[in-house]
This record gives C-alpha cells, sequence and structure tokens, in this order.
C-alpha cells in the first residue's frame, strides 16, 4: 500500500504524472483502438451501420456516466482517505462497488431491452437504421453490470495510487474485442456471419472479461484493499460521501449525453449519411480525445492525496504541469489530424457521398482540441479539492449552457456547417470561462497561507 499510495505526496511530479497518466493513456487508447476498428469492420455493413453505433453511442455515454462519475466519487474519496492516513476507510469505501454495479448495470439493462422502440426514435434514429440500432443497443445493454463494475474497480484501485491493474483491464478487454469483431461480425473461422449483432456480442464479451480481470485483483488481494463481508452492505453515508464528489461527474457526463441526443437529432434532418460522418469522427477524435482522459485519471489521485495532506504547493504544481503537457500533445494532434484528413476517413469508407460529408465536419469540429484537454484538467482539479458542484458547473458551461444554444443558432443561420462550428465554438467559449474560475481558486489558495514548501526531490522535474 505504501508503494502506491505515499509516492503520490512525495515523488517527483514529473515522472509520478508520467507514471499515473501512461498506463491509463495505453488502456484508453486500446479502447478507443477497439471502438475504430469496431467501426472499421461494420463500415463494411454499409453507412447505415456506422450511422447506429452512432444514435446508440448516447446510451453507452448515459451508462459510462453513472460507472464513471461513481468510479471518480470512489477514486477521489480513497486517495484522500490514504491521504489522510485511513486506511480502513478506504476499504469500508471498496465494498460499495458491488452492489452499486449491480443496482447501475441492472437498471440500464431492463431499460434498454423494453424500451428500446421508444428510446432509439427519441435520440434521432431514423427509420433506415432502426433495425441495425435495436440489434446493438438490446444486445450491448446486456453488458451493463460488467461495464460499470468494470469501471468502479478501476477507479478503485487508481485512487489507491496504482495505475498498472486498471490499464491491464482495458487493455485485455480491448484487444479481445478487437480479436472478436471481424470473426462474429464476418463470420470467419467457427464463426456464423452475425453483422452488427455479432459487433454487439464482441464487445460483451470483452466486457464481461475486463470484469473478471478486475474481480480477480481484488479477491486474490493483489490491491491495497483488505475488506470484510460486513462492508459489502450498502452503507448510506458512505455512498453520500461518494456521490458528493461523484454525482457532478454523472451528471456532467449525462448531460453531455443530453447534448450528444440533441447533435443527433439536428444531424439526422440531413438524413443517415450525415449521422454516419458524425460517427466516423467521433471515432477518430478519440484518439486524440483519450490521452486527455488518461492523464486525468493520473493527475486525480495526486491531487486528493495532496488536499488531503493539505500540500497546496505540490497540488498545483501538478495541475499546471498536467495542462500545458495535454495542450502541447493536443496541438500536434490537430496538426496532423488536419492535414491528412482524407487519409484518414478513407481507411474507413471510399463512399463518395459519405466521404464528402465527413472530411469537412472532421476538419471543423476537431481544430479546438487544444483548448479541450487543459479545460478538463481544471474541471478534474475542482473535483480532487471535493468542490464538486463547481465541476459540474464548468463542464456544463461548454457541453451544454453554450453549445446547445450555439448548436440551433448555427444550424439555422448556416445550416449543416453551421452544426460543425457549434463545436468548436463552446469549446473555446467554455476554456475562457474555466480558465477565469480555476485562477481564482489557485489565487485564493495563496492567500490562504496553507502552502507548503515543496523540497528539490518534489521538483517537477
Amino acid at each position: 500500500m505504501k508503494e502506491y499510495t505515499e509516492r503520490l505526496g512525495y515523488a517527483p511530479l514529473g515522472r509520478l504524472l508520467l507514471r499515473l497518466s501512461l498506463p491509463s493513456i495505453a488502456g484508453t487508447i486500446t479502447m478507443s483502438l477497439y471502438n475504430i476498428v469496431d467501426t472499421f469492420w461494420v463500415a463494411k455493413l454499409g453507412h447505415e451501420a456506422i450511422a447506429a453505433l452512432t444514435i446508440v453511442f448516447p446510451y453507452q455515454i448515459l451508462c459510462f456516466a453513472i460507472g464513471g462519475g461513481t468510479g471518480i466519487g470512489i477514486s477521489a474519496l480513497v486517495s484522500r482517505r490514504f491521504g489522510e492516513n485511513n486506511p480502513e476507510a478506504s476499504n469500508h469505501v471498496a465494498g460499495q462497488i458491488f452492489s452499486l454495479s449491480i443496482f447501475w448495470g441492472v437498471l440500464f439493462m431492463v431499460a434498454a431491452v423494453f424500451f428500446s422502440d421508444s428510446i432509439l426514435p427519441a435520440f434521432g434514429a431514423t427509420p433506415d437504421i432502426m433495425e441495425y440500432s435495436t440489434q446493438y443497443l438490446v444486445i450491448t445493454s446486456c453488458g451493463a453490470p460488467q461495464v460499470i463494475f468494470a469501471l468502479l474497480i478501476s477507479n478503485l484501485i487508481r485512487g489507491s495510487g496504482d495505475a498498472v491493474k486498471p490499464m491491464v483491464i482495458m487493455i485485455a478487454a480491448s484487444v479481445l474485442n478487437i480479436i472478436l469483431d471481424p470473426f462474429m461480425i464476418l463470420g470467419l473461422g467457427p464463426f456464423p456471419e452475425m453483422g452488427i449483432r455479432g459487433a454487439a456480442l464482441a464487445t460483451i464479451t470483452a466486457q464481461s472479461c475486463g470484469a473478471l480481470i478486475g474481480l480477480y485483483y481484488f479477491i486474490s488481494r493483489k490491491t491495497a484493499f483488505r475488506i470484510k463481508a460486513s462492508y459489502l452492505l450498502p452503507n448510506m453515508p458512505i455512498m453520500r460521501d461518494i456521490y458528493r464528489v461523484g454525482a457532478p461527474t454523472s451528471t456532467m457526463e449525462i448531460t453531455e449525453s443530453l447534448a450528444f441526443i440533441l447533435f443527433n437529432k439536428v444531424v439526422s434532418s440531413y438524413g443517415s449519411i450525415a449521422i454516419a460522418a458524425v460517427g466516423l469522427v467521433i471515432r477518430i477524435s478519440d484518439l486524440a480525445f483519450m490521452p486527455i482522459i488518461g492523464v486525468s485519471n493520473g493527475l486525480l489521485p495526486i491531487i486528493g492525496f495532496n488536499f488531503g495532506a493539505r500540500n497546496f504547493k505540490r497540488l498545483w504544481q501538478s495541475v499546471k504541469l498536467a495542462s500545458v503537457g495535454i495542450a502541447v500533445f493536443l496541438a500536434a494532434s490537430t496538426i496532423i489530424i488536419e492535414i491528412f484528413t482524407s487519409q484518414i476517413i478513407g481507411i474507413f469508407s471510399k463512399n463518395a457521398e459519405l466521404l464528402e460529408v465527413t472530411i469537412p465536419s472532421m476538419r471543423i469540429m476537431l481544430s479546438t482540441l487544444v483548448f479541450i484537454g487543459p479545460n478538463i484538467m481544471f474541471v478534474t482539479a475542482f473535483q480532487g479539492l471535493s468542490k464538486g458542484t463547481m465541476a459540474l458547473i464548468l463542464s456544463l458551461v461548454r457541453q451544454f449552457i453554450l453549445f446547445v444554444p450555439l448548436l440551433y443558432l448555427f444550424s439555422y443561420l448556416y445550416g449543416m456547417y453551421g452544426v460543425w462550428y457549434s463545436l468548436p465554438s463552446s469549446d473555446i467559449l467554455g476554456f475562457m470561462v474555466t480558465f477565469a474560475f480555476i485562477n481564482v481558486e489557485y489565487r485564493r489558495n495563496k492567500v490562504k497561507g496553507s502552502w507548503k514548501d515543496v523540497s528539490s526531490a518534489e521538483s517537477v522535474t
């Protein structure tokens, strides 16, 4: 336990942030590669199949919103308890992941199985993609309990300062999905040709594998946690603490899903080709976006631990380092995307009509990645400081409060191109607002005087 937790307070920040971020980045990039490979094989079924995946995506975001938000709350809470030198309290938190996974997972599964005919049209599904969308939604929803459990146990382990095991969970699941996709979609080897059903079955098989690996780590005592049977019972005070930080994150991501649904509804007025174009852009953008999530995951336990230890100087040095580093990476990624847009899209489809819509939309929508990364680091800082409400508000500014009005205004004024421009416009304005608030919080900490000196061993080098 000491190996993973105490270094959060004394290890050199640069190397520590890399050590915590790189495994998560590797895991999330592998997961992103799975999405890209999945789309590559599904694209062989036609643009309607890509559009179906795009329509179902907001429902998957909802599932990840609950699992991810709950996981963030768990990670922040256990890292803070370790910082307070109270491992027993962390064990109490760890026991809650089982009941939470079952409750939320079954809820998502039942809703999709029994109400898909109502959900999908509300999400923007056009008649020509309803069959594909229904198949993919119903089958993938059966993996919701496994998805949420994998998210919770990964965040739990990461909160103790161990970033390697969550990486293994994500990579194992994603690699298995990548391997299964062509066999189950196209019917290679002993598998029958199942089309989009095969893509969905490959997904839930891989998700179950990831959940089992996480469970193995837990019950074989390969983590920092040692729980008793009594800790497995739902504990309302602990859950309140989890959702005090996690609920704003879940609400933030739920709102993101709602914004995506509205976005798809507007895009669907231009046909399934436009929906498929959005799907391709999202899958490709994941390669650049997933490292943001990885760095955020690495940053959060550092902030939580040093907040618990009252070491504000080290805390803010970590925020600055993460923000600058991710901005540099995203600037380079944007240049590559803008130069090689045609070649990247051409990997998935040669359909001239689809290319005509996708190429300009990708260049426009991904032009402001450099603002998104630091924005998310600032929001992560508020989460680690247990200011979940502020994190929620600032995320809503970019993802909903600014985005939705711009979406409808620009689409009315400029048509389909206005839809594409609404995203980068909200990214820039959202960054400006978040930067102003994080600067105020930073100055408030300095004025309080709770600012420890950082030794040379704790420098940013």
